[in-house]
Order: C-alpha cells, then structure tokens, then sequence
C-alpha cells in the first residue's frame, strides 16, 4: 500500500500504539530489519585484510589502520563521502608534512585504494549495498606529473656503495637493492616474497605484485645464493610460507624498512633526497636498459606487464615475451649465465 494513501486516523492510531510500546519512528526507520549487527571500523579492518592479496596487503594494511585508529568504534556504514574525503586529506597532510616528496598525494591516493577495497569487501558480506557505499564518488587526486627516469650507471654505483658502507644493515639494505635492480619488481613484490618462492633449479623467483599477479622471474645465480643465505642466517625456521626479507630482529621489511632505507640514504647522497628517489627508481633503470637493448615485447614482459585493453598494447597478446627470452636480458645485464637464457 503506497503511504500517501493510508489515512491520517491511521497513522496517528500506529504512532499512539508505538508510544505505548516506547518505541519512536526513528527506531523503526534504524532498525535493520534482518537483525543484522553492523561491525565497527576496528572489527572489520582485520577481516577485510585477509581478502587481500598479500602485495596489496602490504600496503592497504597502513591505510586501513589509519581507518581504524580514526574511527575504532563507529559502524562502517555510518561515515559519508564527505567525511572519507576530509580524512584523505587529512592523510595526505601527514604525509607531505613527514615524507612527502609530492605534497602527499600517493598517500592520499593510497588511501582512497585501501577504502575502496575495504567496502568492496562490506559489500560482498552484505553489509552495505552499491548505493549505500560512502566511496562510490570519491575521487582519487589527480596526481602531479612523475619526475623519475633510469638511473646512470654512476648514479646505480654511488646508491649501491652509500648502502653497502652505512646504516644498521648494509647486508639487508644490499640484497633489497640487488632483488629490485635484477628484477625490476615492485615494493610490494619484494615486501610479499616468500621462502616457497624460490626456484633454485631454474633461477626464479615468484613475484606477487598488485592486480593479484603473479609471475616467475629469472634471477642471476649471485642473487639466488644470497637469498638462500639470507634465510639460513635470518629465519632458518620460519614458515615457507612467510615472508622472506627480514631485519636483523628477524622482523619481515615492510613500508617503513624503504622510507628509512631510502632517508638514510638521501642523507649521505643528497641529490637522493632532492630528486627523491625510491625502489620504484631502481625499476625505471632496468626496464629502461632492456627495451634499449631488447625491445619493447621483452621489456614489457621483464616489467610483470600483461596486455589489459590497450593499457599495454593489444599486440602484446600475439608477441609476448617468452621466460627463456627475459632470463637471456638478465644474464645480459647481470654478466652471469643463467639456465633458461638463449644464449
């Protein structure tokens, strides 16, 4: 029955027997009719993580932290839009107040990521609908244009030797540099790298990386040795499953283990800290060195890189590179034979 046809002397008749009961309109209206219980932001943080990819948990994690420490007891389905866009911005005041060397906007960018998924994953559980998701028009900022390029080998030289001579861990901080330069992976990829993900036979590595993709990637023999190493002094005991890359507390590295690399290395280089280089810098070089010397198909392949619409180029689909020819760019640019190589 429509409500404009129901009686006025009916609906004050159902208000008087509400009174009686010490029931209001607005409970009716707040009362969710399936008896479901809506979780708090510090419930609900955790068990949307463990949907999460683990490269991409690796970052959401600090985000979605940050949600819980701001709103620990408010229900999920409480903040509006405007609320998650003044808190973004709020994060990326933090950030460009602390690290950022672009005024915090991939931190706020980040963010916007981190919550999306997470009511992606309140959506899936039936807990907010489309049209009830506060994210829905939030937009992420439009990002200022990138300022990073290959290294020159001079440049790769003077990292290399400012990490291997200082800081707590040169060991560590050398072996994350190498991991990065060999392959050129994502943080990410080597944040989520784990024992089981080591091929010493074939030279590989697994790489798990954002979008959920994963991929076997060459690695030079140097390289495999000192990931081997590096668990036998590190975690001789840990689970295969866990991650591979730890400090000398056996902690595993996570996004702080590559601000403080990368701070104490803009320390005693300074154009590091004023062109603001990070890991992400070290993968600019390579791929920049193989599609100059092994074109574009290679490099793309080197790079994780699968045709998606034309996000890569359709004619990836028919002249992807193939393991054996990625493997023959690395013995290439390391100087060490590898299984797998042509050559």
């Amino acid at each position: 029955m429509a409500t404009e046809n129901i009686s006025t002397d009916t609906i004050a008749a159902a208000k008087a027997l509400l009174a009686t009961m010490g029931i209001s309109s607005t409970d009716l209206a707040d009362a969710d009719s399936t008896g479901r219980v809506m979780p708090t932001f510090a419930e609900y943080v955790p068990v949307a993580l463990k949907a999460a990819s683990p490269s991409s948990a690796a970052t959401w994690k600090i985000y979605l932290k940050k949600l819980a420490d701001e709103w620990p007891a408010r229900p999920i389905d409480e903040p509006t839009a405007t609320e998650i866009v003044n808190l973004s911005i709020k994060i990326q005041q933090r950030s460009a107040a602390g690290r950022g060397y672009r005024g915090g906007i991939g931190a706020r960018s980040n963010f916007i990521d981190a919550i999306r998924f997470f009511y992606r994953c309140a959506m899936a559980d039936n807990l907010v609908s489309a049209h009830e998701n506060p994210v829905r028009n939030v937009k992420k900022p439009a990002r200022p244009p990138r300022n990073r390029r290959a290294l020159t080998p001079p440049q790769l030289a003077e990292i290399n030797d400012a990490v291997s001579t200082e800081g707590r861990d040169p060991a560590l901080d050398s072996l994350v540099l190498r991991l990065h330069t060999e392959t050129a992976c994502r943080r990410g990829g080597a944040i989520a790298l784990r024992p089981r993900d080591l091929e010493t036979t074939q030279l590989t590595v697994r790489l798990r990386e954002k979008g959920n993709s994963v991929r076997d990637q060459p690695v030079s023999p140097t390289l495999m040795a000192s990931l081997l190493a590096h668990i036998k002094h590190r975690a001789p005991d840990a689970d295969p499953d866990s991650p591979l890359l730890r400090r000398a507390n056996r902690r595993p590295i996570d996004d702080n283990y590559y601000h403080l690399l990368w701070e104490r290395t803009g320390k005693s280089v300074p154009w590091v800290k004023n062109l603001g280089v990070t890991a992400h810098w070290l993968r600019y070089t390579t791929l920049t060195w193989v599609e100059r010397n092994f074109g574009y198909a290679v490099a793309a392949g080197y790079a994780g890189h699968v045709p998606v619409g034309n996000r890569a180029g359709n004619t990836l689909t028919y002249v992807a590179a193939t393991i054996e020819e990625i493997a023959t760019a690395l013995a290439a640019l390391t100087g060490e034979p590898h299984p797998l190589a042509l050559t």
